[in-house]
């Protein structure tokens, strides 16, 4: 036999009752209320998951309240985020810029200077001055990964640096 079902919603066997016992009923009235569009079997489960994580200050005589009002909501935010991104899809977009075709063109020439003398440094420099400067780790992070002292990831970094500058001005 089992045990009668305790006031607790946090034990497993009453959420699950819970589950079986509203879902359906929960999913179908978002359906009905806003269609499929903005997906009622999302909002069911994050409902679900906020009762669970609010277990301990829910009764189960609320529960059900609980769960088609924090469904609700959560379709009524989708809804709001949905008018406002097709708010900003109406808008014109911006298909001109500031910079003007030199700029452009001597971006393109000195990106390519960049790659070119990337390209020119060793491997351990190369990947300790990328880590640093695209990734944004610090010198104690990459030692780390690198297996390496702080003082080699300096040494590799400043190296980099140093070539760098000698190449791209050299081009």
């Amino acid at each position: 036999m089992n045990k009668p079902l305790q006031d607790n919603i946090c034990e497993s066997r009453l959420f699950e009752h819970l589950y079986k016992k509203h879902s359906k009923n929960l999913h179908d009235f978002l359906y009905y209320k806003y269609g499929n569009q903005l997906n009622p079997e999302d909002k069911v489960q994050e409902a679900f998951i906020k009762l669970w994580q609010n277990c301990g200050k829910i009764t189960t005589d609320k529960a059900k309240s609980y769960l088609f009002t924090t469904a609700n909501n959560l379709m009524l935010n989708a809804y709001a985020h949905q008018k406002v991104v097709l708010k900003h899809s109406k808008k014109p977009q911006k298909s001109t810029t500031n910079e003007t075709p030199e700029f452009v063109l001597e971006e393109k020439e000195y990106h390519q200077k960049l790659q070119h003398a990337l390209s020119k440094l060793s491997e351990a420099q190369r990947v300790a001055f990328l880590m640093n400067r695209v990734e944004g780790k610090r010198f104690k992070e990459i030692a780390e990964l690198l297996n390496i002292s702080v003082k080699g990831v300096e040494k590799r970094i400043y190296g980099a640096l140093k070539k760098l500058r000698e190449d791209i001005d050299e081009l």
